[in-house]
């Protein structure tokens, strides 16, 4: 177990960086990077739209052709499914020791997931809500298929997706907003005219979203 703020350090199996908050923020977001990304990819975009928080950014623990990932999936778009019920697991018990072991509210962190960190964020949604105070969701798809989330409370969530998104078809955008919101999830869908990258409507959507939090 490490908790040096310039540097990876180890916790609960996943590699990770802590970034201290600034002038004693009280919220933590938890960056979720993408396929082949790892734990320095989204400290930039973290402190970007929000600049006072603390940051947690683990590295996915499944390789893909050596591209870190948060957990397997069978092809394209399919999910092994029971690969990402245990890496949620895992993922929700490294949240549960990095709030403790940095001094975190667990109720007022923040997930931020790209792509790949998205879904696994949406999982926690499904399997573990208690362990995120809300979400913003970076073209994100359903976790899991034949499952519905159990009750959110109004947990916020923002999505962030794209018309011309290559990976992610505009059905499944709008079958997981509908689940999210159906659970009474706080659901906000925006969408860009961009594809599967991230983008400067991305970061500003996101900023504006944090900044009318309560």
């Amino acid at each position: 177990m490490g908790s040096n703020p310039h540097g990876t350090a180890e916790l609960a199996g996943f590699k990770y960086r802590f970034v201290p908050a600034v002038q004693n923020s009280s919220r933590t977001l938890l960056l979720l990077h993408g396929t082949g990304g790892n734990e320095n990819d989204l400290l930039d975009l973290g402190r970007s739209i929000a600049p006072d928080a603390a940051l947690i950014s683990p590295r996915g623990k499944v390789l893909e052709r050596g591209m870190p990932r948060f957990f397997r999936r069978l092809a394209d778009g399919v999910f092994d499914e029971a690969d990402l019920l245990q890496r949620t697991a895992e993922l929700a018990e490294f949240i549960e020791l990095a709030c403790r072991t940095h001094d975190r509210d667990p109720q007022s962190l923040i997930a931020v997931g790209f792509s790949n960190g998205a879904n696994i964020a949406c999982a926690m949604f499904f399997k573990h809500p208690n362990s995120l105070a809300g979400a913003i969701l970076m073209r994100a798809m359903v976790p899991f298929q034949s499952q519905t989330p159990p009750p959110l409370n109004r947990k916020p969530a923002l999505m962030l997706s794209a018309e011309n998104d290559p990976i992610v078809a505009i059905e499944e955008t709008e079958r997981l907003a509908e689940l999210l919101a159906g659970a009474d999830a706080d659901v906000t869908l925006q969408w860009s005219h961009t594809g599967h990258n991230l983008s400067q409507p991305d970061i500003v959507a996101a900023t504006r979203w944090l900044e009318a939090l309560v």
